[in-house]
């Protein structure tokens, strides 16, 4: 019998080499043979672990696999609430408005946030029906993320407002917005004591010459007192076409030396002489079109 097993060795390690080398084999094929055959779940001191949001391979202890699936959990958590969130604050057209006066353009319901520009009278918006006291939140582009911004409420309608047509006086014979002259008229206007009456011979000067230079005029704003026209040197020139107002704003400026001009405002914005190399500074939002100065021009002599 021993005989037997020295020879069957002896091949053996004239096969395989030294006995070592073969008791190694040995002990691997055993193990290979053992772990086929587990059928029970692994011990709780050791858990193979293949994916956990991430790739985690490796002996990993049952408290560390806990610690990183919790810890996967909570980024599962706040990953669905940022993306909640993000939902949340995507707001949506409710209902659409007209803008009955040209309305500035805000990125917060104050104005403590930055002007970012001018909707134009009798523009369509999208509102989301959020309204932050006298603010109304609109939805300006027409892209899939519209940039959220805030506007006066108090200046939307239901309905498209309808242009207003300029009155004339009997006497008035053009209605055109250009200048009927490029000269100084100093012609009385027609209306002329109602309105001259408090009004410095500077003021007087300039109300003759526009209204000679733009016969569509009709109504005029004249002494008051309040602000520069408590001092007789300011006129209102009413309007309710904003080219006509533009066209008188640059009519006056045009004419800033011969008529004396102290200052011009026009649609929430100033020009001086004086700063005349600053061109048209923007003014802060007083609230109304007519404190912003969109239906009449506001001129002021020195």
């Amino acid at each position: 019998m021993t005989s037997t097993r020295h020879r069957a060795t002896a091949r053996l390690a004239a096969r395989f080499g030294k006995i070592p080398r073969l008791a190694v084999l040995s002990t691997v094929a055993t193990a290979t043979v053992v772990a086929v055959g587990v059928t029970h779940l692994p011990s709780h001191d050791t858990v193979q672990a293949t994916s956990l949001g991430s790739s985690v391979t490796g002996a990993t202890s049952h408290a560390e696999l806990k610690q990183l699936a919790e810890r996967h959990g909570d980024r599962t958590t706040r990953s669905a609430q940022r993306t909640a969130q993000a939902i949340a604050l995507q707001p949506k057209a409710t209902d659409h408005k007209f803008a009955t006066a040209p309305l500035n353009i805000w990125t917060m319901p104050n104005e403590n946030g930055d002007r970012t520009g001018l909707i134009a009278w009798g523009s369509r918006l999208a509102v989301t029906g959020q309204v932050v006291g006298h603010w109304a939140e609109v939805l300006l582009g027409d892209g899939k993320q519209p940039a959220v911004r805030w506007v006066n409420a108090d200046y939307l309608a239901n309905k498209k407002p309808k242009p207003e047509k300029p009155t004339t006086d009997s006497t008035t014979t053009s209605s055109s917005s250009a200048p009927a002259a490029t000269g100084i008229s100093t012609a009385p206007c027609p209306d002329g004591s109602a309105t001259e009456s408090g009004l410095t011979s500077s003021a007087v000067r300039l109300y003759r010459a526009v209204c000679a230079a733009f016969p569509a005029l009709t109504t005029y704003g004249g002494y008051d007192p309040h602000g520069e026209h408590a001092s007789g040197k300011a006129i209102d020139f009413m309007i309710s076409d904003p080219s006509l107002g533009q066209a008188v704003a640059d009519w006056v400026q045009a004419h800033a030396s011969e008529l004396d001009i102290y200052d011009i405002i026009w649609q929430q914005h100033i020009w001086t002489p004086v700063r005349a190399s600053e061109g048209w500074r923007y003014m802060e939002d007083r609230g109304s079109p007519t404190a912003n100065h969109y239906d009449h021009v506001h001129v002021s002599v020195n």
